[in-house]
């Protein structure tokens, strides 16, 4: 899927979450994967998602992916059922890998089932389903946290970070894998706006503003595609797991509005 027609996809989704509850994902599922069979992901994809969330604006979601033995994961989708938005963000692997993680900070409109639906080399679907409670401040329609104004003087402003080790959040077999893969998070100065949220002073709509994309190269190769959406935080940070012997990385973030902002950055130590 080009990733004109997947963000044509994300946006035929928005009206969805009208539907309540299982409805919601039946009609989700229907919308991105027809007919095709979505496998029981309890032996695949291992959820980090927090009961209920302690800033509904912004809540780390994250999740391990361990294929079957002789596949590796080619592309996830993680999907709040009931937000605006639901489907929240896609990583597109360039080269499918043996495991894949990633802890990502979104808004939370509200109660909402949360899948993650991964697809292996082979073609298989296997999705993990949890729900997430909120506090009822309704993230997507919240003030935003800073000035609109002020927010544009650091639109785009990219920071690669680098961890030791991934968190603990599997069990069994999960944790082996991933103790071979070193963490990077990549943190995104940019005010993510709904379109639902009201300037406090003229309480008009602010318009919709929002990262559309973030590339992801290693050592010169691209590695991993993410696909946003209105789902994403203020100032989102990506987390995800990369090969421990990656030694270059370069960012390409490119917003609704045509805004693109790139960074290169040595991996020393790695």
């Amino acid at each position: 899927m080009t990733r004109l027609t997947l963000t044509t996809a994300l946006l035929c989704c928005t009206a969805l979450p009208a539907l309540a509850g299982a409805e919601a994902w039946d009609d989700i599922r229907a919308a991105l994967y027809g007919d095709r069979l979505l496998l029981d992901g309890a032996k695949v994809i291992a959820i980090d998602a927090p009961y209920r969330t302690p800033d509904d604006a912004r809540t780390d979601l994250a999740a391990q992916i361990i294929p079957p033995l002789g596949t590796e994961v080619s592309k996830v989708w993680v999907v709040l059922d009931e937000n605006p938005m639901p489907v929240s963000a896609v990583f597109e692997l360039k080269d499918p890998q043996p495991s894949f993680f990633f802890d990502v900070t979104m808004r939370v409109n509200g109660p909402t089932p949360l899948h993650v639906v991964a697809e292996t080399s082979d073609g298989r679907l296997f999705v993990q389903e949890s729900f997430v409670k909120t506090s009822g401040t309704g993230a997507c329609a919240a003030p935003p946290g800073t000035d609109p104004i002020a927010a544009l003087t650091s639109l785009g402003e990219i920071d690669v970070s680098l961890g030791s080790a991934l968190p603990g959040i599997a069990e069994g077999e999960l944790i082996s894998f991933a103790s071979r893969l070193s963490r990077m998070d990549v943190d995104i100065s940019h005010p993510s706006h709904s379109g639902m949220q009201r300037d406090q002073i003229s309480l008009l709509f602010i318009p919709m503003r929002y990262v559309e994309s973030v590339d992801i190269d290693l050592d010169e190769s691209r590695f991993v595609e993410m696909t946003g959406s209105i789902s994403l935080s203020e100032n989102p940070r990506v987390g995800l797991s990369i090969p421990s012997s990656s030694r270059s990385v370069d960012v390409t973030m490119t917003d609704t509005d045509g805004t693109v902002s790139k960074l290169h950055q040595k991996l020393a130590g790695y």
